[in-house]
């Protein structure tokens, strides 16, 4: 019987088994703070638990974990937490469908997802776990609520906003599809109701000036919290009613266009109108058709603009001329007054409700090379020279933007207009946290602190559906009488998004009972990387990026920003589709698990494509990895097994190159680590496997650099595949547990190779390779290209100018 005959086999499940029993019996991940060692804050993204882990979530927390094990093999203190974002809509709609209680079914799903999570392998200090709808969670959130609200920071106002008919709560804009609820379908209602909102406006500007320091970012998340935000400069100009002392205000970015207004438009919901609602039903039933569209900004673009005359006329404030006053579906009241000057030759929207409509149609705006745009279907929005403006004619957009501003004087006043309008906080559901308000005769107060947690009563009857706390009388009746009026409690809930936009900083000291953020959050924070969808650059990150700002500001963390760097990673597709339960294409990790083990789909999900690219999914990529995880584990063990001939002599040559490659691939795979460029990583290690499977030196010499080679190999694969790598390295007689190995270090001198290739071109272009002793100067390498077969024929008869050398890299000739 051969040695492989005789050898241990791998089995995957028994492997895994084994490692995690290990980390378990060591509480190899437990973080604790410590001053003297440099820390490491990697954090994913926590997962909605919603009964089952799909492949997004395999990916984003293995190159979380492959990050986090990689800065501890560096020998830094690393916090890897994980949680759960419990809270939500889908759990009501859940238990009402399977009738059970939201919280049962929430922390059901949590226990089998915790399971999955541990299955696969992941460094997580589960000591620090948290589930935000949990009172000790949800009770700092409250306290934290009440601090805004004497700062003034939270408030309350009528607004309109987006209902669903059918989940009966408020819906965000990006929540509104099509017209419709996200979830539930339900054509979408416009209605004014109170809301609770937070003033993130105030913090506009430091937001956006803050992004210019995450330079650890996605450019790309950053460009989309920057036009998120929207800041830009304008006038606000006021246009004098006809016929009255009142006025509108617009704001417009573009004042050297005024001249072309043709009419003003304003927001179905514009106080003016409600003057005029009463006495003109037409104008009454177009507003009231118009609160059940939606307003997300990507719906109000590319519905049909359609509109009313109202019957004002509006003086231009330059020319006099009488401008007639629509109310139009296209214009939003959140943005500046809700009011603008519609300019239809040089604004997209302004041109289609023109054309729509019938109204004039001004151009007064040329391109800069002198042409005449033509206004067809398509608006000039060029900055330009003003045309058709009177004394404003040749000027550009700033000498145009100086004078008129001058000339319309009182009547106009620069102003920075955002895009960003304050956060609404409050949903009108059950599964959420108590907002900590109390109500007495239309007088609002807040929970005291000593009543702090306000909890959420069981739900009376699941067979019923689910009802809000508005419905629920055992909730929002105290049973308090105060001058011969009852107390009552708030009844609306917190959106999810206040619970994830400050879990980073509770999972630093999520035992901590006397503060909202303990002591220890001093060290651990801010997040040094920080791991999630792009999807979530605009809400989630912008309200986490604001939270820290509060919680400096009230003295609880240090800093301004939560997250020092970002990786956003790319979605997972199965035949070019994006995975998903509405397309019955997802694909079952535990069924994966179960077949080829953890570690394969770890490494699948690592090696098939960058993190930040899209992933096409493959079931035979996971048997794919599966094979060369066994492979390694073969020839591993078969070497461990084998021993060195004594009678042997080493080929010195072959030592020395076989060292030369491994040290080589030590730098190149650092460097893919350091990168995030996992895929390359695997890559260079499975190239380095083959040719270690080739080396057949058996002298002792050829069995030190052979079994360096494997090791390195199991090293630098342990943050990827720890499983095996764990125990493979004590297989190859280690006592060591290999997560307190610290990451190896190549000789510079053994990567260095004797020999190089440099590309030679002629005039640019590729004709040509050759091998030169490393380090050579341009004189022995011109030398040697000159013989070269292929470069004579293309400088045969022709004058060499002259040479540029890139040492051991490039030689170009420039020839004529």
């Amino acid at each position: 019987m051969g040695a492989l005959d005789t050898m241990e086999k791998y089995n995957a499940a028994e492997v895994e088994r084994e490692a995690q029993s290990f980390w378990d019996r060591h509480d190899s991940f437990r973080a604790v703070a410590d001053p003297a060692r440099e820390k490491f804050y990697c954090l994913s993204m926590f997962p909605y638990p919603s009964g089952r882990l799909h492949i997004g979530h395999v990916r984003n927390y293995t190159i979380g974990d492959a990050i986090s094990r990689y800065q501890r093999m560096l020998g830094k203190n690393v916090l890897q937490p994980m949680g759960w974002d419990a809270f939500g809509l889908p759990a009501e709609n859940a238990a009402r469908d399977n009738r059970v209680q939201a919280a049962d079914w929430t922390h059901a799903n949590i226990q089998y997802m915790r399971n999955q999570l541990k299955r696969l392998g992941y460094a997580y200090d589960w000591s620090r776990e948290i589930t935000t709808s949990d009172e000790s969670y949800y009770r700092w959130e409250q306290w934290f609520f009440t601090r805004l609200l004497e700062r003034g920071i939270a408030y309350r106002k009528n607004a309109w906003v987006n209902w669903d008919p059918v989940d009966k709560t408020v819906l965000a804009n990006e929540q509104v599809i099509d017209g419709k609820g996200w979830r539930s379908g339900a054509r979408i209602e416009r209605r004014k109701i109170a809301q609770w909102f937070l003033r993130i406006t105030d913090y506009a500007e430091e937001l956006l000036d803050g992004l210019d320091a995450l330079d650890g970012w996605p450019e790309r998340a950053r460009q989309m919290q920057a036009n998120w935000i929207g800041r830009s400069y304008g006038l606000a100009i006021d246009f004098e009613l006809a016929g009255s002392d009142q006025s509108l205000t617009v704001f417009t970015t573009r004042p050297d266009t005024l001249m072309g207004s043709t009419y003003i438009a304003l927001a179905p919901e514009h106080p003016q109108l409600e003057k005029l609602i009463p006495a003109n039903p037409e104008l009454k039933a177009f507003v009231e058709d118009c609160a059940r569209q939606s307003t997300a900004e990507a719906d109000v673009a590319t519905q049909a603009k359609r509109g009313i005359d109202t019957g004002l006329r509006a003086r231009h404030p330059l020319n006099g001329e009488a401008l007639p006053v629509w109310c139009a579906n296209f214009v939003l009241m959140e943005y500046g007054f809700g009011a603008i000057m519609s300019v239809p030759a040089h604004d997209q929207r302004d041109l289609e409700f023109a054309q729509a409509c019938g109204l004039p149609v001004r151009c007064v705006i040329r391109p800069v090379d002198g042409g005449e745009p033509e206004i067809g279907d398509q608006a000039f929005t060029d900055k330009g020279v003003l045309c058709n403006s009177g004394k404003y004619d040749g000027m550009d957009f700033d000498a145009a933007f100086a004078a008129m501003a001058a000339d319309l004087g009182a009547r106009a006043r620069k102003t920075v207009n955002y895009r960003l309008k304050d956060w609404g906080i409050s949903r009108q559901r059950y599964w959420g946290a108590p907002i900590p308000v109390l109500w007495h005769k239309d007088q609002m107060e807040a929970v005291a602190d000593r009543q702090l947690p306000v909890t959420l009563p069981p739900q009376p009857d699941v067979g019923r559906g689910i009802l809000p706390l508005s419905e629920m009388p055992a909730f929002y009746r105290t049973g308090e009488v105060r001058d011969g009026g009852e107390v009552l409690r708030e009844t609306d809930t917190f959106d999810t998004f206040f619970e994830s936009s400050w879990y980073y900083a509770r999972f630093c000291c999520p035992g901590e009972d006397r503060a909202m953020v303990g002591d220890e959050a001093a060290y651990w924070l801010p997040v040094d990387q920080y791991v999630g969808g792009i999807e979530h650059a605009v809400l989630h990150l912008l309200y986490a990026r604001f939270f820290h700002r509060l919680m400096r500001d009230m003295r609880l963390v240090k800093g301004s920003e939560p997250f020092t760097r970002l990786l956003t990673q790319g979605m997972v597709l199965k035949d070019g589709v994006k995975m998903s339960k509405s397309r019955n294409n997802t694909v079952n990790p535990d069924e994966l698990i179960e077949r080829y083990g953890a570690d394969a789909l770890r490494l699948f999900v690592l090696f098939a494509s960058p993190p930040e690219r899209t992933l096409e999914w493959s079931d035979r990529g996971v048997e794919g990895a599966s094979r060369f995880l066994k492979r390694l584990w073969n020839l591993a063990l078969a070497h461990e097994e084998g021993g060195a001939d004594p009678d042997a002599n080493a080929d010195a040559a072959a030592v020395r190159e076989m060292r030369r490659l491994v040290h080589k691939t030590i730098l190149k795979i650092s460097g893919d680590y350091r990168r995030c460029g996992f895929n390359t990583a695997i890559a260079a290690a499975m190239e380095l496997l083959n040719a270690l499977s080739r080396f057949d030196d058996q002298s002792a010499q050829g069995r030190r650099a052979k079994t360096e080679g494997f090791e390195v190999i199991i090293i630098m694969l342990a943050p990827i595949v720890p499983h095996v790598t764990h125990c493979l390295w004590r297989r190859l007689g280690h006592e060591e547990a290999l997560i307190d190995r610290p990451w190896p270090v190549a000789d510079p001198q053994l990567a260095r190779s004797d020999q190089c290739e440099v590309v030679i071109q002629v005039n640019g272009k590729l004709r040509s390779r050759i091998q030169v002793a490393t380090g050579s100067e341009e004189g022995q390498v011109k030398g040697a290209a000159l013989q070269d077969r292929k470069v004579k024929a293309f400088i045969a008869g022709k004058e060499v100018v002259k040479a540029i050398y890139v040492k051991d890299k490039l030689l170009n000739f420039v020839v004529r």
